[in-house]
């Protein structure tokens, strides 16, 4: 059976969370409701996370990786993972595994009548302060966007492969592939899942990151919107 699902996941200095992603990982595809396999994309990583995810392809089949020569940050991270991608749904979920790989099962169940099924992040397990920022900075998002998502930084998402490779990724739009794929006239669905505090590693983002990152990010995307190309091929000769 070929494999209908991609699962990327973007790593940067995460040494010390990816023993329990292979063993957290390994357990979902035994269960996935499609067959699934994982592509990690080593983002420039200064610890040892290469060598460690070096060795977990080595011993599990279903496992692959891209590795950047340096730094290039998260949305490259995703977007070199959908441009790898080689079935017909991707999806990502962050190192951290703040949410539940599980829960892509949630996603999948309605995949097939939407373009992209987005997790929202219920009971969230962070700070205050954080909590709070991502709150205003989905709010702003959503006045820019329309896009009536709740929480479209919440790192657990399904994608079919066909609208995440017509996405034009930029710094900071991995904040709005819902409303990219609107832009598509794509259909797009949220679904509350899991979320845990992180265990091991540190958070990359600041609250200047979540706050001011996100707002200059909406006067990109409109730009992007105004210019964006939409197109359908009707027939070839």
């Amino acid at each position: 059976m070929k494999y209908q699902f991609t699962i990327v996941v973007p790593v940067y200095n995460e040494e010390d969370n990816l023993d329990r992603v292979e063993k957290e990982l390994s357990k979902y595809i035994k269960i996935a409701t499609k067959k699934t396999k994982i592509l990690f994309v080593n983002d420039g990583s200064k610890d040892k996370s290469q060598q460690l995810i070096e060795e977990i392809c080595a011993r599990n089949t279903d496992f692959t990786f891209i590795d950047f020569k340096e730094n290039c940050g998260l949305s490259a991270a995703i977007s070199a993972g959908f441009n790898n991608c080689d079935t017909e749904l991707v999806g990502y979920i962050d190192s951290d595994l703040q949410t539940a790989p599980e829960d892509f099962n949630l996603l999948l169940e309605h995949i097939e009548e939407n373009d992209l099924v987005t997790g929202v992040r219920a009971n969230r397990k962070d700070s205050f302060v954080k909590n709070m920022s991502s709150t205003i900075a989905n709010g702003i998002r959503r006045s820019f966007t329309h896009d009536g998502m709740d929480d479209t930084g919440c790192p657990l998402k399904v994608i079919k492969t066909d609208y995440a490779k017509k996405i034009p990724m930029f710094k900071g739009l991995h904040r709005f592939l819902p409303a990219m794929i609107l832009l598509q006239h794509g259909n797009i669905k949220q679904i509350p899942v899991q979320h845990f505090p992180r265990i091991a590693g540190e958070a990359k983002f600041g609250l200047w990151n979540r706050l001011l990152g996100p707002l200059i990010d909406c006067f990109a995307y409109l730009w992007m919107k105004k210019k964006y190309i939409n197109y359908e091929i009707n027939k070839k000769g």
